[in-house]
């Protein structure tokens, strides 16, 4: 995968993720941002579902790892192997997601296990976003890239 709408097309074919109306809404090559509407993503208390904050978090970092995967040439499988998400307040509007390869990851030396072994782990960071582009939850996560089948 290596745009935007091919990215679009695979959210839009998981169910749950159509669901929440989750869609690109930038590209840079560094940091991927994701976007959702409140109305598909809302709780009992009329904010933001926490679920959702974790989801369109996961699925932006997915996502970016995905994209540079696919403009290096390499179609790989990837799956997040653990996270951690904090939550840092209650959102009352549409949600946003920006992802990046945490600082500690070493993408040549990703690129190089993964063409010598057939798989490769990076860690990514997140955070969701209100309307103003405030911070309302950060995620760190290791995904791994496995060669596919």
């Amino acid at each position: 995968m290596k745009t935007l709408e091919e990215l679009d097309a695979c959210y839009r074919a998981m169910p749950p993720v159509a669901a929440m109306g989750i869609q690109s809404a930038g590209w840079d090559g560094q940091r991927l941002r994701l976007q959702a509407p409140l109305a598909a993503n809302i709780n009992d208390k009329g904010t933001v579902f926490g679920g959702s904050m974790a989801s369109i978090a996961t699925l932006a970092a997915w996502g970016l790892l995905t994209l540079k995967l696919g403009e290096a040439g390499i179609k790989a499988e990837v799956y997040v192997a653990d996270s951690q998400l904090r939550y840092l307040k209650p959102l009352v509007a549409d949600l946003g997601a920006e992802a990046w390869l945490d600082e500690g990851t070493d993408w040549d030396a990703f690129l190089r296990s993964y063409r010598e072994r057939g798989r490769a782990r990076a860690q990514l960071a997140a955070r969701v976003t209100g309307p103003e582009g405030e911070t309302v939850a950060e995620f760190t996560g290791r995904f791994a890239a496995l060669r596919a089948l």
